[in-house]
C-alpha cells in the first residue's frame, strides 16, 4: 500500500485502526527528521561538489566560478529530483571512521601484494586456489559492499558473488580464506557501520 494513500489528518478517534495511528505517528517522526537529514546531505553534497570543482578547475575567474556554482545548483537539483540525496548516497556517518579503515586496508593490500609476488616467484606448486563462501555480518547493504570490495582490493582474493549475507570468494591461497574466516576485516567493516 502506498504511504500517501493513508490519511494522517484525523483527531484521536477510537474508530480509527491502531495500525493507521501507528503508521501516522511514525510518518510524522520520519518527515520531521527527514527534512533535517535532507538539508544536511544537500549541504554536504554541495560542499563536496564545490571542492571537487575548485580542485579540478584551477581557474578562479568570476566567469568560471559562476559556471561552477550554476553546475552545482543544477546537479543538486537533479539529485533531489532523482531522490538520491540520502544516507547511502552520501554516507556522512563514515566521514570520521573511514580514514582509519583506509590506513588498515592499505597495510593489508601491501602485505597481500608481497605475498602474491612471493608465490609468483615460487611457482604453481606454492599456490592453493580455493573458492568458498564467507558470512558477512554487516547490517546494511553499504557495509556488505564495502566488505566485498575490500576483499577484492586485497591482492590474491576476489569477491565472485554477494547474495544476502553470503560472499563467495576466490583466493589464490588457502591462508587468505582462513584470514577472512578469522573475521578481522569483517569486524573492522562492521565498526564502520556503528
Amino acid at each position: 500500500m502506498d504511504d500517501r494513500a493513508i490519511p494522517c489528518h484525523f483527531e484521536r478517534n477510537p474508530n480509527v485502526d491502531i495500525k493507521i495511528q501507528t503508521h501516522c505517528t511514525i510518518q510524522k517522526l520520519y518527515n520531521s527528521k527527514s527534512k533535517e537529514f535532507l538539508m544536511r546531505h544537500t549541504l554536504y553534497l554541495s560542499l563536496t561538489l564545490a571542492a571537487f570543482w575548485l580542485l579540478n578547475s584551477g581557474h578562479y575567474t568570476p566567469l568560471i566560478l559562476s559556471l561552477g556554482a550554476s553546475s552545482i545548483v543544477f546537479v543538486v537539483y537533479l539529485a533531489h529530483r532523482m531522490d538520491v540525496v540520502d544516507h547511502e548516497a552520501q554516507p556522512l556517518h563514515l566521514t570520521l571512521k573511514i580514514p582509519g579503515y583506509y590506513v588498515w586496508l592499505t597495510k593489508e593490500i601491501i602485505l597481500a601484494n608481497i605475498s602474491v609476488v612471493k608465490h609468483i616467484w615460487l611457482g604453481n606448486a606454492s599456490i592453493s586456489p580455493t573458492m568458498t563462501t564467507v558470512k558477512a555480518s554487516q547490517e546494511t547493504d553499504m557495509g556488505k559492499v564495502i566488505y566485498a570490495n575490500s576483499i577484492t582490493l586485497t591482492p590474491g582474493t576476489v569477491t565472485v558473488d554477494l547474495v544476502g549475507d553470503q560472499i563467495m570468494v576466490h583466493s589464490l591461497l588457502r591462508e587468505n580464506i582462513e584470514a577472512l574466516e578469522a573475521g578481522e576485516m569483517d569486524r573492522r567493516v562492521r565498526q564502520l557501520e556503528n
